[in-house]
């Protein structure tokens, strides 16, 4: 059996995760990020895009939402065929998308972890009223982890700091949320993990010099990566940070914008 550097896994033990998220043509972001993310925790993506996109690395340019009928007949394919461990999900294109995905993940009985992509780094907003409104009706309530950067939990749940962000999110039945601090200002990025079972916990990362293109991306795979595998949920958190930090530090510039975390193996 074939081990994989750096993790102690064989191959022929992978879990799937079904990542349902936009193109990033850069590579950086989106599926991609999801299936490098969690290809090098030991597992296997099952990729249902929902969103073509034109961007670089400075912004985005346009998004174009794949029709939610067509995404449906993909998860459904999926469903008769594969195993599913865990759902990942990413960009949506629109609340249609969201009247397709849900009825049809939310039985599985697997984590679902959500990255709440609403807004582009360069700026381009990427969710109407409508799409998060209709995330915070029905998507939130089955997730098990919420991933939003500190912008996004604001943007859900218009609050005055993000304790009060997560405390509303927490009420309309997400299990957890982690509110990351990348874009917030401060020597440190603080993340902080959010739940009803314990107090809360921050993480604290040293800053570093650049900025990033598909960091939310890639710290949401690699979570439900590990929790696919079985990892209790405080040591996932734990472990998906430190890993990310890592494709951070080594991250390279494929344009002139926000650099892309290296996430293949690091020894």
């Amino acid at each position: 059996m074939l081990t994989l550097i750096g993790l102690g896994r064989t191959v022929g033990s992978r879990q799937n995760i079904l990542c349902v998220s936009g193109l990033d043509p850069t590579g950086g972001a989106g599926i991609q990020a999801d299936i490098e993310a969690i290809a090098a925790a030991g597992a296997h993506a099952l990729p249902v895009i929902t969103s073509l996109t034109v961007q670089n690395t400075t912004n985005v340019l346009l998004s174009e939402a794949v029709d939610a009928s067509l995404i449906g007949r993909q998860i459904d394919a999926l469903l008769a065929d594969c195993r599913i461990d865990a759902v990942k999900i990413g960009l949506l294109g629109n609340a249609a998308q969201i009247g397709t995905i849900v009825p049809r993940i939310a039985s599985l009985g697997v984590p679902i972890v959500c990255d709440p992509v609403l807004r582009a780094g360069g700026g381009t907003e990427l969710a109407t009223a409508e799409l998060v409104g209709s995330m915070r009706q029905r998507l939130l309530p089955i997730t098990t982890v919420l991933t939003p950067n500190a912008a996004e939990a604001r943007r859900l749940v218009p609050a005055t700091n993000p304790a009060a962000s997560a405390a509303a999110l927490l009420a309309l039945g997400c299990m957890n949320v982690l509110i990351t601090g990348g874009d917030e200002p401060g020597a440190d990025v603080v993340n902080t993990w959010y739940t009803l079972r314990r107090e809360p916990r921050a993480y604290r990362w040293p800053r570093l010099p650049e900025t990033f293109h598909g960091a939310g991306c890639t710290l949401a795979a690699a979570l439900a990566a590990r929790l696919a595998r079985g990892d209790e949920i405080g040591a996932a958190i734990e472990d998906a940070q430190h890993w990310t930090q890592a494709t951070l530090q080594h991250a390279y510039a494929a344009g002139r914008g926000r650099r892309i975390p290296y996430r293949l193996d690091h020894g």
